[in-house]
């Protein structure tokens, strides 16, 4: 069987603004001692192994070493709770990279498995503007950036990411992360976005 899901992507962590672990592919550390990081996903149109997907969310919460290829990370997952338990197990299975595609290769660096719940997810993209809210504990807005007489938003381009190689560097404006005893606030730190297409 295969799998195709395409839809829009953010993330937001506790690095200084364009964090360099994403602008060097991973080669640099984090600003921090830690990186702590939540990387959300819309799926606008998506069907796994015969099981239509299409409108619903993702989050993955993570904390890494500062050097991420250094590995033993934490990751939770939580996908929206409209989701039925087929359309769960086949979401899991794809963003925790079993299934194959993009998630796959970030796969051998996780030491620990935080868990996976389900949660009510407002997902809102207008192209510009990208904002989360998982439950009452997660809140998290970015704007992608744009220099002040230029016509797109600064990007960068040929990044090793699991979402897209050209990511729009943006600003978070509120960031309020709790989940899976972790709990982050990434206001005015670094951020993300992109369109995204996968397939495997």
């Amino acid at each position: 069987m295969s799998w195709t899901i395409e839809g829009t992507y953010f993330e937001n962590c506790n690095c200084d603004f364009a964090c360099p672990c994403s602008v060097t592919s991973f080669a640099s550390p984090a600003t921090q001692d830690r990186c702590q990081v939540i990387l959300n996903y819309h799926i606008d149109r998506g069907e796994i192994d015969g099981v239509d997907v299409s409108g619903h969310s993702v989050s993955v919460v993570a904390d890494a070493p500062g050097k991420m290829m250094d590995g033993n990370w934490r990751v939770g997952l939580i996908i929206d709770d409209k989701a039925s338990k087929e359309q769960t197990d086949k979401l899991a299975g794809v963003f925790s990279g079993q299934m194959g595609g993009p998630m796959a290769s970030l796969a051998p660096l996780i030491g620990e498995v935080l868990g996976i719940e389900q949660h009510p997810i407002e997902y809102h993209d207008n192209g510009h503007r990208h904002q989360v809210k998982v439950g009452h504990d997660i809140s998290v807005e970015v704007e992608d950036y744009t220099a002040e007489g230029l016509p797109g938003p600064t990007q960068l381009v040929n990044v090793f990411h699991p979402s897209n190689t050209t990511l729009t560097i943006a600003r978070p404006t509120e960031s309020r992360i709790k989940a899976f005893g972790m709990e982050f606030h990434n206001s005015g730190k670094s951020a993300f976005s992109a369109p995204y297409r996968w397939s495997a």
